[in-house]
């Protein structure tokens, strides 16, 4: 997959000012691509097994980054707006953009990886961001997004990609549920 489907598929990465850091994001992207032998990005599930317990079989990876990043951006432009708040919006874009890039490796087509079972996607995360010469801040973007690890987010730029990630998949679970205590 070349780096231009990559910009096609993820078109909030114009939206990154910093020509490296925006270069890097399409490279962590198009190395994972590559390694997972995927042919079409958005074809690639958002969570399998997920997926299957919700009897959602129609939602997709791309799709769910790209909701990640609009709420991440919507979320930070207001607390810059009303509360005046210091953030790189460009590394708002970017960790939301990256957040699950590791996923490419978690599963082939519905079936889970030992990256899955034994590291899963924050871990593996943080290697292919470092490996594409990404900052640390991103990397730390990536590994504090989940529950899967134990560490929080310790910049304001984190703490707004969590929360964005969380209600999406929060939404996608809605879509199964009339009570979300019950996913």
């Amino acid at each position: 997959m070349s780096e231009g489907a990559v910009r096609d598929a993820f078109p909030e990465l114009e939206a990154i000012e910093d020509d490296a850091l925006r270069a890097g994001v399409v490279d962590a992207w198009t190395t994972a691509v590559a390694e997972a032998g995927v042919d079409d990005l958005g074809t690639v599930r958002w969570l399998p097994p997920a997926q299957r317990d919700l009897g959602l079989e129609d939602e997709y990876l791309v799709e769910h980054v790209r909701d990640v990043t609009a709420c991440a951006v919507d979320l930070a432009e207001t607390l810059v707006e009303r509360r005046g708040t210091a953030l790189s919006l460009d590394l708002v874009v970017a960790g939301a953009l990256v957040h699950d890039v590791s996923k490419l490796a978690e599963f082939d087509g519905t079936d889970a990886t030992p990256v899955y079972e034994l590291l899963g996607h924050p871990y593996y995360g943080v290697h292919v961001v470092t490996r594409a010469g990404l900052p640390i801040d991103l990397a730390h973007v990536v590994l504090s997004h989940t529950r899967r690890t134990s560490v929080e987010p310790a910049t304001i730029e984190a703490a707004v990609v969590r929360r964005a990630d969380e209600i999406a998949a929060t939404a996608i679970r809605w879509r199964a549920t009339d009570d979300l205590r019950t996913v």
